[in-house]
């Protein structure tokens, strides 16, 4: 029977004492997502907390308060059939901070084993698009678009089976679904601001125009085609670039392309949102669920079936289990008083490094002193005279060493021809879960970021007078600027050079 108003969705009364907060899941610009335990059930989730005055300070209201509209709709709708999403299980607050009580995903994200795999078998990717196409139907009936799709916002849970999360940028539909776009009383129709990730975003949202639920038709067909080639369809070396190719249509299949699957994107990827499969049904998405690619897809039955899984992840250890290790509830009393909280972020007043530690910090792979220190990296150069106070004449060296830099860095094209004075892959958090980025560092100055995958510029951190660079251990540190605070992990243990440098970079150009 569907659980169409299930009443165990929201469990009201809560309080963070009434929880075991455990290890952190992951950090984003006002929140932190933790491990935690009910005392009184056991149970394990995945807690959201906000800090209120982040949240004021980044103007992120809207944002929380849509996500919480979205999640707690999505719960009291739930249906048994389609239980392929994050379920919010209740919210509270303090004077501090909000909290919200999520599923704890305990297979992380598709994105994961994508890359992992290099890309799926079409079996494999038809059964995880089947899975995204059910759920998307139903939360389109709802009246909720999500407007961000993409593998890292698809979570597996317990069994390997979907959960769609992030519903920061969503929107809900204040009319039937699946009706064409609205317009304001001019016949104009309605703006909306932009939302999404590059390389998924529809063309309408690019050209401005109001969203609608065929834009994450758009996106299903670009997370398709990545599971099937293992790179998204819209691919350049700047988001900019990525958006011309989308708005061209400007994208190819490789020789060896399933053609059923190849047909099914080709009707999704329409630069006319009306003219896209499915954008014309109504109470579903029949024209979809019919097509060939799900010949033999049976969508009411796939949450029961086991999901097939890619021949280059079956490495991987099994089911991840439903309870935790005990060694990721590090902290034994209930609540985040200030003790605890700063015990769960290994920030205790009494854990300075001893000397002994910072002699044992880990000592880097010959494969990360290439890609932390490279010959371009002028970080790696001893000088006396401070970081980029150059013993001759800078501009002649400058140009000497961007000269290098051209031929033999990979990255050159994507810092604006800047120099780079020092790079390295670095987990940037953001949500639930980390992105390794290569930063950049260089004269400017500039702070850049690239996903290494894709070799696509994902963004610039603002560097300003103000720039802080805060250490929080060997490997995190956090880095303040006006409007974001950036959570970021060096996996090798440099965190501390990294927060000298851009210091020193600060003080060179700033002071």
């Amino acid at each position: 029977m569907d659980s169409e108003t299930n009443n165990q969705s929201i469990v009201p009364k809560k309080e963070p004492n009434d929880f075991i907060f455990g290890r952190v899941l992951g950090e984003g610009s006002f929140s932190t997502v933790y491990l935690a335990k009910d005392i009184q059930t056991s149970k394990e989730f995945a807690i959201k907390v906000c800090e209120k005055r982040h949240i004021l300070r980044e103007k992120k209201q809207q944002y929380v308060k849509r996500e919480k509209e979205v999640l707690m709709l999505l719960s009291k709708h739930a249906k048994t059939s389609a239980p392929f999403f994050v379920r919010l299980f209740c919210t509270f607050q303090d004077h501090s901070s909000l909290y919200f009580v999520l599923t704890r995903a305990t297979n992380g994200d598709l994105l994961t084993y994508l890359q992992k795999a290099e890309k799926f078998e079409e079996e494999v990717a038809q059964f995880y698009t089947a899975e995204l196409v059910h759920a998307v139907e139903h939360m389109h009936l709802l009246g909720v678009i999500h407007r961000d799709l993409k593998p890292e916002n698809i979570l597996l849970d317990t069994h390997r089976h979907i959960l769609i999360t992030d519903f920061g940028s969503a929107k809900i539909i204040p009319q039937p679904p699946f009706l064409p776009e609205t317009e304001n009383s001019d016949g104009t129709a309605r703006r909306s601001s932009f939302v999404g990730t590059a390389q998924y975003v529809s063309p309408e949202i690019l050209t401005d125009k109001r969203s609608s639920p065929a834009s994450d038709l758009w996106a299903i067909g670009c997370i398709l085609y990545q599971m099937l080639d293992g790179n998204p369809p819209f691919q350049a070396r700047s988001e900019y670039a990525i958006f011309q190719k989308i708005l061209k249509l400007e994208f190819q299949y490789p020789s060896l392309f399933p053609s059923v699957a190849q047909d099914f994107i080709s009707k999704l990827l329409v630069i006319d949102s009306k003219e896209r499969l499915g954008a014309q049904d109504f109470g579903g998405y029949p024209s979809i669920k019919n097509h060939r690619f799900f010949e033999s897809i049976d969508f009411d039955t796939l949450y029961l079936k086991t999901p097939p899984w890619p021949t280059k992840c079956r490495d991987v250890a099994e089911l991840a289990s439903e309870v935790s290790d005990p060694s990721e509830f590090l902290n034994t009393e209930p609540g985040l008083s200030g003790q605890q909280l700063s015990k769960l972020l290994g920030l205790q007043l009494n854990d300075e490094p001893s000397e002994q530690s910072r002699n044992s910090a880990p000592t880097p792979s010959k494969d990360a002193l290439t890609s932390t220190s490279s010959a371009n990296n002028v970080l790696s150069q001893p000088m006396k005279k401070g970081l980029i106070n150059f013993p001759v004449n800078e501009q002649q060296l400058q140009a000497r060493l961007l000269q290098q830099q051209e031929t033999q860095s990979q990255w050159h094209n994507l810092v604006d021809k800047k120099l780079i004075l020092k790079q390295g892959l670095i987990d940037k958090r953001k949500g639930l879960f980390s992105r390794r980025r290569m930063f950049l560092l260089t004269t400017g100055p500039n702070l850049y970021y690239v996903d290494p995958s894709s070799m696509v510029l994902k963004g610039q951190v603002p560097f300003g007078l103000t720039l802080k660079a805060e250490p929080k251990n060997f490997k995190n540190f956090h880095i303040h600027t006006p409007g974001r605070t950036y959570y970021l992990e060096d996996p090798e243990g440099f965190a501390l050079e990294w927060c000298k440098a851009l210091e020193e970079v600060r003080k060179h150009y700033y002071d």
